[in-house]
């Protein structure tokens, strides 16, 4: 079959289907720039809800911590990690309790009751509390526990003296207590001190 069109016709077919094929390439073109822009608009979109949900639940978090108080428990959990530290710390120094009782009771002068006992966050110490008649009776606690040849204490210190009240033994007094190098009450000896039990 022979083409008997005139080349201006031939021509303007041929540019024709050039400009078909141009015309499908803009479509697709411009689709595709549409869908990309859908789909930038679209993720835009769910990324600014997913921050404002986001800072919704941070924030319900906050306030049902404020609710919960949890300041309050932290410093309640630093309380008890702390208590645990002193138990620990207290076990490992292993204070004959029994025998120790015994020899403060006899350092003890007459007109004196022995009311507390406990072992001081100080290293190597004790808090002793008392009940006296007399104020001269309460400081004589501290003269007989101060005495270095009771080979119990190296140190005393007073704490405090109270005399008050109208109760049978009025007047009060705290004495923190340094255990001497050679006590025979501390199982683990301190360094450079004596032998222990």
């Amino acid at each position: 079959m022979l083409n008997l069109l005139p080349p201006h016709i031939k021509q303007a077919y041929r540019y024709g289907r050039i400009n078909r094929h141009f015309v499908r390439w803009i479509i697709v073109l411009l689709f595709s720039i549409f869908g990309v822009g859908a789909i930038t608009v679209a993720g835009y979109l769910y990324l600014n809800e997913s921050t404002k949900n986001y800072s919704t639940q941070v924030a319900n978090t906050r306030r049902q911590l404020d609710a919960q108080n949890l300041k309050g428990v932290q410093n309640e959990v630093k309380d008890i990690s702390n208590n645990l530290k002193l138990v620990v710390n207290v076990l490992s120094k292993q204070v004959l309790f029994s025998e120790l009782l015994t020899q403060i009771t006899t350092l003890m002068p007459n007109e004196t009751n022995l009311t507390g006992l406990s072992i001081s966050q100080t290293e190597g110490a004790i808090d002793i509390t008392a009940a006296a008649k007399t104020y001269a009776a309460a400081t004589q606690i501290h003269v007989n526990l101060s005495d270095k040849d009771n080979n119990v204490f190296s140190k005393a210190d007073i704490v405090s003296v109270n005399c008050s009240g109208n109760s049978a033994y009025p007047c009060t007094i705290a004495i923190r207590a340094l255990f001497a190098d050679n006590s025979s009450y501390m199982l683990i000896q301190k360094k450079g001190g004596g032998n222990g039990q």
